[in-house]
Parts: C-alpha cells; sequence; structure tokens
C-alpha cells in the first residue's frame, strides 16, 4: 500500500502580522508533527536569527544562480530583498507522509498555489493597519520608510486573502495557533483525502 502523501501547509499573510511568531507557538505547543521549510533570503540576519534554522541567508549573486538552476518552488523580491522555498525539501518530505509548514509572503504563495493546488493555504490577518503598523514600529528594525512600505505593500496583499483557503486573524498568537491547528486537523478528514486512503486500504482485501 502506498504511502499517504503529507500536507503542504502554507501560512502567509502580511509583513509584520506575526507569522514567525504565530509559527513558532505552533511547533512549541506538544503533539506538533510538522516539518518546517526553511525559506531563502538575501536580507540581513536580524538578531537572534541563525543560518539554516530561521532562513538560509545567501548573497543576492548566489540566490541568482538557484533560479537559473530552478532550485526554487517560488521566490519573490520584497522589499528590496530576494525570497525563496527550496523544492527538493518539500517535496521529499510531502511524498514520504510528513506535513510540512511552509511560511512566506503572499507573493510566493501564488506561485506555491499554481504548483501545489492540493496544498493547505491559510491567510494570517493583522486586526487592522494601525494594529499592523505599531507592531512594525515595535519590532525596531526597520525605518519609517521602509515601514510605510510594508503598510502600502500590506494594503495590496489583504485583498488577496480571497485565493486562500482560511482566514485567521492575529489578535492573540495562542488563539491564532489554536484556530491553526484545528484547520489542519480539520483538513485532514476531508471526504476526498479519507476517501482515497480508504480505497487504498480496500483494494488490499
Amino acid at each position: 500500500m502506498s504511502v499517504e502523501k503529507g500536507l503542504l501547509i502554507v501560512l502567509s499573510g502580511p509583513s509584520g502580522v506575526g507569522k514567525g511568531t504565530v509559527r513558532k507557538a505552533i511547533f512549541d505547543h506538544p503533539n506538533t508533527n510538522f516539518k518546517y521549510s526553511i525559506s531563502m533570503t538575501t536580507r540581513d540576519a536580524r538578531f537572534g536569527e541563525a543560518d539554516g534554522v530561521d532562513y538560509f541567508f545567501k548573497t543576492k549573486e548566489e540566490f541568482e544562480a538557484l533560479i537559473e538552476q530552478d532550485k526554487f518552488i517560488e521566490y519573490a523580491q520584497y522589499v528590496g530583498n530576494y525570497y525563496g522555498t527550496p523544492v527538493d525539501y518539500v517535496k521529499e518530505t510531502i511524498d514520504n507522509g510528513n506535513d510540512i509548514f511552509l511560511e512566506i509572503e503572499v507573493q510566493g504563495a501564488k506561485q506555491v498555489r499554481e504548483k501545489f493546488p492540493d496544498a493547505l493555504f491559510i491567510f494570517l490577518s493583522p486586526p487592522g493597519l494601525k494594529a499592523l503598523h505599531d507592531r512594525l514600529i515595535k519590532r525596531g528594525t526597520d525605518s519609517d520608510e521602509v515601514i510605510n512600505r510594508r503598510i502600502s505593500k500590506a494594503k495590496d496583499e489583504l485583498k488577496l486573502m480571497n485565493l486562500y483557503d482560511y482566514v485567521v486573524v492575529n489578535e492573540d498568537v495562542d488563539e491564532a495557533r489554536r484556530r491553526i491547528q484545528c484547520i489542519v486537523e480539520a483538513e485532514h478528514m476531508r471526504r476526498d483525502r479519507v476517501e482515497n486512503k480508504l480505497r487504498q486500504i480496500l483494494e488490499v482485501f
């Protein structure tokens, strides 16, 4: 009997909405068995971030060489930096029956939808633009100019939430974490997924 493929779980939303914080809460929670797809970027590492743990940090030249080699599921330029998802690890993880969690920007999620239409797409939304602006200021990693660019970009990205399967508003990190885990559990019980699994079992007899 063939192994049931795992889920590709895509979490995205505007910069500063708390994707990394919510993702960490999910992975820190007991009984979490997701694999994490580490993205690649050309932006500078922030304080506390480690290469190969939070991101694979590359130079622009290194990143563009990998683009030429078709080594990404998706990639995008965002506020002057490249972000991308290495393809090999994601495919291998899913084929082995494991769920893999992908935290990316909205622009990249559109590309993943084209290549992995069966993936689970979750949009993480801020309670409002003022709340998002306050979070970006509190984070203290960007200039006022960059923050304004991120807010302008967020307005456009919020209009794209209709491309996602689910929307979770991040007012409270633990509540957002709980809702996302409930969504994943429900997705595993979708009729078409269960039906395919049962069909394989019945064929044994």
